[in-house]
Order: structure tokens, then sequence, then C-alpha cells
């Protein structure tokens, strides 16, 4: 038996023996790196912002006569940018007989009269610990997921959710789209980089990451080590172990995450991201507290806020349109 229940109690979740292992992915790249569940910033509204400014362009022509008349004033003007934090809420239901029952093994399956008798302790000794932690890995990889191609929601009610403003979605300027389905090449990766350097992204060489699925991953693999016998090397951002190579534009660092669509390649600037948690007083973020008691069973919640700040636009990119 396997998947999932409503209340954990010892028909729906039986004991076995031996080693446990999990059979779903729990990496979560792109959160770990810009500062995972514990690191980030604070907000104190569900609203919150961050500000830009640019510079005018460089000018050659700029020179005063001696003894002129001061210029016309200039003032550069500052814009905002707005996400909001989206709510994570997961209910976790364990009865009595299940917390205690932890010597209580389903059947091993087999035919064999003997495998009753199968050597082996339970490795689950407290159900409600362990089952708490199953949450906080799934409410993270929501979370990821999110954070990369989530699409901004602020409703007027709350009938609807809020929903975090993902990297991919917030990404307007440094995009390459492919109307009719192409393969990833060479010259598709480096213009995008072109425009992401030339709008100030990808300035800081340990955090300038291309970001891809499995697909998108090989082809670059093919295109930047394999066809240039460049030795592939690897470093660590935010905790989290990326692959690089070399570009025009400096060595990037490869993160492969499989929340990404299959038919899309990221240019990150992952200096510019964090999470931005709204933490409730006395709780703090993602805390986990009992509900009100329905029969004979533990009952917790367990809630966080959080969302997205991904700073200058611009200092990202996309390619579109890419055959998996």
């Amino acid at each position: 038996m396997a998947g999932i229940t409503g209340q954990a109690t010892t028909f729906g979740v039986p004991n076995y023996v031996g080693e446990l292992f999990s059979t779903s992915p729990q990496d979560t790249p792109f959160l770990s790196a810009i500062g995972g569940l514990t690191g980030g910033e604070q907000t104190t509204s569900t609203l919150f912002q961050w500000q830009g400014y640019d510079l005018r362009d460089a000018d050659a022509t700029r020179q005063r006569v001696e003894g002129g008349n001061a210029p016309a004033a200039e003032a550069r003007v500052r814009f905002n940018v707005t996400n909001v934090v989206e709510i994570h809420q997961e209910t976790l239901e364990v009865s009595y007989t299940k917390m205690a029952a932890t010597g209580q093994y389903a059947s091993t399956g087999s035919a064999h009269p003997g495998a009753v008798g199968i050597s082996g302790s339970n490795p689950v000794t407290d159900e409600l610990d362990w089952q708490t932690q199953q949450h906080l890995v799934q409410i993270a990889r929501d979370i990821e997921k999110s954070f990369i191609t989530g699409t901004f929601a602020n409703p007027a009610t709350n009938a609807t959710p809020r929903k975090t403003n993902g990297i991919l979605n917030a990404i307007t300027t440094n995009v390459i789209a492919n109307g009719t389905a192409a393969a990833l090449t060479e010259k598709m990766v480096l213009d995008l980089l072109q425009k992401v350097w030339e709008n100030g992204g990808i300035q800081v060489s340990d955090t300038a990451t291309l970001m891809c699925n499995a697909a998108q991953k090989r082809a670059l693999t093919t295109i930047f080590v394999t066809n240039k016998n460049f030795q592939e090397t690897s470093r660590n951002v935010g905790g989290v172990a990326v692959q690089s190579i070399e570009t025009d534009f400096g060595r990037l660092n490869i993160m492969l995450n499989r929340y990404m669509p299959a038919d899309q390649l990221a240019v990150v600037s992952l200096e510019q991201c964090a999470p931005v948690f709204l933490n409730v007083p006395g709780k703090g973020f993602l805390f986990t507290e009992p509900l009100a008691k329905n029969g004979a069973a533990e009952r917790f919640q367990i809630y966080g806020e959080v969302g997205l700040k991904y700073g200058n636009e611009k200092a990202h990119g996309k390619i579109t349109g890419l055959t998996t």
C-alpha cells in the first residue's frame, strides 16, 4: 500500500521492518540556493515591494563650456515592484492507536510460512514526528514550484488564494520565444546571455546560473562541454552543488531543476533573489500547532506564508518553445 490517506491509522498507515527509502524526489535547488526555509527576508504585510532605478545612457558629448550657465536640472525617477506572500497550510491527524502501536507490523506479502517471523525493526518510532517531516518536505517542493512557475494573484477578497509571482512569469524583457518548437542551440544561449548581460544581469559570476530541466541540461552539456572539449567543473552555491561551464559571458552555473518547464531555459542572477516570509507573532514562519480535538487522535496544522523577491527582472532571462 502506498500513497496518501486522511487520518493516519494502523489500517491506512501500516508499519514494516527494514530501512526506509523515499520514492519521491525531495530536491529544491532554487529555493535552497536563495536562502531556503530558514534564510531570506521578512515582511509585515501580505504585499511587499522593492524599488529600482535607471541611469541615462553614457554620453560622449556631455562636456560643458567654460563660464557657461548651469545645465537644465535632471532627476532620476524610481519605480517599484511588488509581489505577495502565499499561504501554505496542511493538516496532519494521527490516531492514538497508530501513535502507540509501533510494534505492530503488516504482512510481508509472502506466502512462505516463515515470513511472519522476518527479522528487523520499525524505523518510524514517532509517527507524528515522521509525518510532520514529510509535510515540511512537501511544502518545500510546493514553494519551489511556485517560485519558478507561479503566476501573480492578489485578490480583493479571501475567496481565492494569493499567489506569488514566479521567476519565469516575472521575466518580460530578456525573452527569446520560439513560435515553433526548436532545439536549443549555442546561438540561442549566447544571444540570451548577451541580452541579460547588456541589461546588467549575470555580473556576479558565483551566482550567475542557467536553470533548466533534464532535456535542456543534456543539450547544454553537448553544446558547451562535449563539443568544446571543456572539462565541466562544479561548485557550491548557497549549499547547493551545481556544475559550471565556460561561456563568452563568464563561467555560469547549471542548476538542474525538475520543476522547470521542460521546454524552457532560464538565466537567473541568484544574488537578486530571496524568499520573503510573513512571520506570525509568537509563532514565526512555517510553524506547527494543535487543532481542536475531534475524537481519539492528535490533530495539527502546519502553516506559513512566503513569497519570492526576484530583484530586477532585467537581470534574468528565458528561452521558451524548446524541443524536449
